[in-house]
């Protein structure tokens, strides 16, 4: 049964009652941000509705200073019975039968600012941040290209989820242009390598799960305990220029083709928003290690689009229709061998999928799969051709779970490309 609020959601918004997605927002006339949810076409203040002291849970009565900070870090490290806590008096607050907020116009006034009135700001401070490779059609997809089908997928890849650490100082918000990268790229031949700016600019289109509470240094994290150490997910583009990574990730892996800019959506929805759409995650083979074995393997049903505009036009071709569901590697798994080692995450940190590609080819995941590294270009609605991403390209990512009657979205993660520095 649909769930109703007393401020107005259209059937098709992806912030309905279920959601309360949480983000972090600055009004127009204000300096600060501070911690919202996002309700409809409305955000809810939460700094408003700790100072009026609606947080009167054994919890967050007496720890409401969360919500007066300019990140969601303090909230984060509360763990998860503050953040169901918090969820559940927010739901309430903003229920059709509820009169306490609904009913004060002063309060509401204060509160619900309507989101082309405001500025979205980053939700977190991200300390660290690491990217996962866990979708096994874009692995696979990738290796046939650069190494044929014979070697695609390395052996290790079946055991364990294979990452690269990536540069948390360069993650922005959605809505960030994005300069174009220089750098080396493979030479042609006997002559040096190229230097300038990169020809094969790609989009990926991931998520990325938002650690809640940490680990301390040298202990880890038990797989059937990680979901609580996840406070939930935003989408993620993990821009690459694919001739610079190509050149240089040998034998160290990703660097300076990735690190100049990862973009996240706002809205980082929650996992108990997320739990009525859990599904069964692919079969794993061999069977992981014992300490990657978990009680039950889950993914999420969230089908997943990708949008491209070009320069100066107003319509978007959809250019990729993916799944969360096709992850071979489960967001519990990646967050447990991460910490196997001893290695300490803390709230905030972001933990990238990797591309999230499917079995057809409408569902891959990026440019270098879509074109097949430029070989076979894509033709737009507009008529005109791409293998990769020109200057002015304006790429969207988009996200939710289909309800009975209602969503549970994420929004939208959109940036666009500029031309490199002269």
């Amino acid at each position: 049964m649909v769930m109703r609020s007393f401020v107005d959601v259209d059937p098709d918004s992806h912030f309905p009652l279920e959601n309360l997605p949480f983000g972090v927002f600055k009004p127009a006339d204000d300096k600060e941000g501070r911690p919202g949810v996002a309700i409809g076409n409305f955000v809810l203040d939460l700094s408003e509705i700790a100072a009026a002291g609606l947080f009167s849970g054994p919890i967050l009565s007496g720890n409401s200073q969360c919500f007066f900070q300019p990140s969601l870090n303090m909230f984060l490290a509360m763990g998860r019975p503050a953040w169901k806590e918090a969820r559940m008096t927010i739901q309430k607050l903003l229920s059709a039968d509820e009169p306490t907020l609904r009913d004060d116009q002063i309060l509401r006034k204060k509160s619900l600012f309507p989101m082309d009135q405001v500025k979205m700001l980053l939700p977190v401070r991200v300390g660290d941040y690491t990217d996962f490779f866990c979708s096994m059609y874009h692995a696979r997809n990738c290796g046939t290209i650069f190494r044929g089908p014979e070697h695609a997928i390395p052996p290790n890849w079946f055991h364990l989820p294979i990452a690269y650490h990536g540069r948390a100082s360069s993650i922005v918000i959605s809505g960030t242009d994005i300069i174009r990268p220089r750098g080396q790229t493979h030479p042609v031949g006997d002559s040096h390598p190229y230097f300038g700016p990169s020809k094969k600019m790609d989009f990926e289109l991931e998520m990325a799960s938002i650690v809640g509470t940490g680990n301390a240094l040298g202990t880890s994290v038990n797989v059937n305990e990680a979901y609580d150490h996840i406070f939930g997910f935003v989408l993620m583009n993990d821009w690459s220029a694919r001739d610079i990574q190509a050149w240089e990730y040998q034998p160290l892996g990703p660097f300076l083709g990735k690190s100049f800019g990862t973009t996240i959506s706002p809205w980082i929805v929650t996992l108990e928003a997320l739990e009525p759409f859990a599904c069964d995650c692919p079969k794993q083979n061999p069977p992981p290690l014992p300490y990657l074995t978990e009680s039950r393997s889950k993914n999420y049903d969230i089908k997943l689009e990708v949008r491209l505009k070009p320069a100066g036009e107003t319509q978007e071709s959809v250019v990729t229709r993916s799944n969360f569901c096709n992850l071979y590697w489960t967001a519990t798994q990646q967050l447990a061998h991460h910490t196997i080692n001893g290695c300490n995450l803390n709230p905030g940190d972001l933990l990238g999928t990797g591309t999230i590609s499917g079995p057809d080819p409408e569902s891959l995941g990026c440019m270098l799969e879509l074109t097949w590294n430029g070989q076979k270009p894509l033709t737009l609605q507009n008529g005109s051709t791409r293998s990769f991403l020109e200057d002015g390209d304006e790429v969207t990512l988009t996200g939710y779970c289909q309800g009975e009657g209602y969503r549970v979205g994420f929004g939208e993660c959109s940036g666009r490309i500029l031309p490199a520095p002269k």
